[in-house]
């Protein structure tokens, strides 16, 4: 039994195929060869659900995120590299959860930070935590340790 993200991305990759719509097709067989990768590693024994299928894209998307900053570096020279990410971080974007926004996650932080017994910089873990159990792959860990550093040292 094939996911129906499994059907969505074929049809995306056809249509954009027909279009002749090279970006898209070629981030889909990307993505298509990862889930490849991963049906095929030692050791898997699931099967390919929707749920894998997310966690790929979310998996690329994070990579494509950290590439970015590396070419956001460079000045001019990674400005094309740049607008590429952009377009596959969007496009993996359409099929994941909507992030929390920072203001979200400021306030979320803040009341965890004054849930604390003591306020103590040693315990952004422990927010992190908190956070990721309250909101789960949805909150950006690193925007949240920014703002439980902010926070537990101020």
């Amino acid at each position: 039994m094939s996911s129906t993200l499994e059907a969505q991305l074929r049809e995306q990759l056809t249509a954009s195929l027909k279009a002749k719509d090279l970006k898209t097709a070629n981030l889909i067989r990307m993505i298509n060869t990862k889930i490849t990768e991963r049906r095929t590693a030692k050791g898997f024994t699931g099967e390919v659900d929707d749920a894998l299928i997310l966690d790929v894209i979310g998996t690329y998307k994070k990579s494509m995120e950290k590439a970015r900053v590396d070419y956001v570096n460079a000045g001019e020279r990674g400005k094309e590299q740049v607008a590429e990410l952009d377009f596959e971080v969007a496009w993996c974007s359409t099929f994941l959860p909507k992030q929390v926004s920072e203001a979200e996650l400021r306030e979320a932080v803040a009341k965890a930070v004054a849930d604390l017994p003591a306020k103590d910089p040693k315990m952004a873990g422990r927010i992190i935590g908190t956070i990721k159990k309250q909101f789960g792959d949805r909150a950006d860990a690193q925007l949240v340790k920014k703002l439980a550093d902010e926070l537990l040292s101020s």
